[in-house]
């Protein structure tokens, strides 16, 4: 068993280059599958014997995409699209688009006519979840999508594969809790970016081969005595907080995650596939009935605020800080909801803008320092 340092060393590796994960799956003869943000069925590769490997954007120049992305569209995409169009991605068997918003739409389109050496697999999930209906619906969009993946691997998905996935993915699921619990005993240890690449990795890897990595790291930080953290103590909720040295400039503030909402990190595992219910496939899409608590998902009466207002006291958070998506129109309409209900308790939160191409985090470092005042 590797020790503490050298498994928090592996996940960070991963994250800093998933160019070497995805060669390393290709040399074992496995076929690995592109997921785009957010809420990607990875159950449905994994359970056709292929590897999904989350797709998130990360630090480039968009060049080429500006051909297909007008200059306002979501970093995250605007960069996704310029490593496809670049060759960056070149291996990967397929690609995986959930039209979840009106960019990621436009993307299974500038996908096909923009990266033709890499098929596109789209899956429309539908947003009025309280009808019987779209469950019906969801589980017609997982067939279709497992029709175009037995494509690649010559042979269709059954029932048993799926059923073994779901405990797969649902024991990672509850590891990952139990880290964000265990983490918040050893702030010194857990600082912010490490926390990140914990949760990211998970993209990188097949989801019982990180799972083990992370009950390792679990038993590693349970070994060390509980440090005690005199420092504040912060949520974050958005889509993604990045780049890392967005998080680094928190530490330097002498600032802790202590828990997080977002659609990167703990919104992935917050949500568990049922055991009963039907078939694989059904309880697959019932888990999308079961999420909660996102702007990239439609609900009456946004329980967002509310939510975070739990996290912050089960943390013991000093506040919040709303991570927005340069450009996410789904951000920008639920800003305005959880700000209120945060300052409606006398929760300090502030906003700032997120974009992975920053070259420039002055701003932030001063808005970081300004807000701590207020905690």
């Amino acid at each position: 068993m590797a020790d503490l340092q050298q498994n928090l060393m592996r996940l960070k590796t991963a994250c800093k280059n998933p160019r070497s994960q995805l060669d390393y799956y290709l040399k074992q003869g496995k076929k690995v599958i592109g997921c785009f943000p957010a809420f990607t069925p990875e159950e449905l590769v994994h359970s056709s014997g292929m590897i999904p490997m989350g797709l998130w954007g990360g630090q480039i120049e968009p060049k080429l995409a500006k051909s297909y992305l007008p200059a306002f569209a979501c970093p995250i995409m605007q960069a996704n699209m310029e490593f496809g169009l670049r060759g960056t991605y070149k291996g990967l068997s397929a690609v995986i688009i959930p039209a979840l918003c009106d960019t990621l739409r436009c993307m299974t389109q500038n996908w096909r006519f923009g990266v033709t050496d890499i098929p596109m697999i789209p899956i429309v999930y539908p947003q009025n979840r309280e009808s019987i209906a779209s469950t019906n619906y969801l589980i017609s969009e997982f067939e279709i999508a497992l029709a175009m993946l037995a494509t690649i691997t010559g042979q269709m998905m059954n029932e048993k594969a799926l059923s073994d996935t779901i405990l797969i993915y649902n024991e990672h699921n509850t590891i990952m809790r139990e880290f964000v619990k265990v983490a918040n005993e050893h702030l010194d240890i857990i600082t912010p970016s490490v926390r990140h690449e914990v949760m990211k990795s998970s993209f990188f890897f097949e989801k019982a081969e990180h799972t083990t990595i992370v009950k390792d790291i679990i038993a590693g930080l349970k070994k060390i005595p509980a440090y005690k953290y005199t420092g504040k103590k912060v949520i974050l909720t958005g889509i993604a907080c990045e780049p890392n040295v967005l998080l680094n400039i928190l530490q330097k503030n002498d600032v802790a995650v202590v828990g997080d909402d977002l659609v990167h990190e703990s919104q992935q595992f917050r949500t568990d596939i049922p055991e009963t219910g039907g078939g694989a496939l059904k309880r697959l899409a019932l888990q999308w009935s079961n999420r909660y608590g996102c702007s990239l998902i439609h609900e009456l009466g946004k329980k967002r605020g509310k939510l975070l207002i739990d996290i912050c006291k089960s943390n013991n958070a000093n506040g919040v800080i709303n991570c927005l998506m340069k450009f996410c129109d789904p951000e920008e309409y639920d800003q305005p909801y959880l700000e209120r209900a945060l300052r409606e308790v006398n929760i300090p939160v502030t906003t700032i803008a997120i974009d992975q191409q920053c070259t420039s985090v002055e701003q932030f470092h001063t808005r970081i320092q300004g807000f701590c005042e207020l905690l």
